[in-house]
């Protein structure tokens, strides 16, 4: 997960909304030093701190972290590959047999 990126979106969302980072920091209840460091990927952010980010910014938690330049898939693609990097062999492979599983089925009826 690239933080230096995310902190961008966030900043882009924050100045289309017209508030400064003083302003948003105390709207979400976290220091401005906090925020700065957000936006510059200093920081990684916590998942509550991005749930009220998006709240008060009015846009989907989805916006913050992907960047909306990529293509959907390979968005998912990522977030796949992200999800897969914790896992053991035995899982990976259980998930790899699961997906061809999937993969065929839907070639047959789509």
């Amino acid at each position: 997960m690239n933080y230096f990126e995310i902190g961008q979106r966030i900043r882009k969302f924050r100045k289309a909304n017209n508030l400064s980072q003083e302003e948003l920091a105390e709207k979400i209840g976290i220091s401005t030093t906090h925020m700065s460091h957000i936006e510059t990927g200093n920081t990684k952010l916590s998942l509550p701190v991005l749930v009220e980010l998006a709240k008060v910014l009015e846009v989907r938690t989805d916006d913050l972290i992907f960047d909306a330049n990529k293509t959907s898939r390979s968005a998912i693609i990522e977030e796949v590959a992200n999800n897969l990097e914790s896992c053991t062999v035995q899982q990976l492979n259980l998930i790899n047999d699961i997906i061809i599983t999937v993969k065929t089925s839907l070639s047959k009826y789509m």
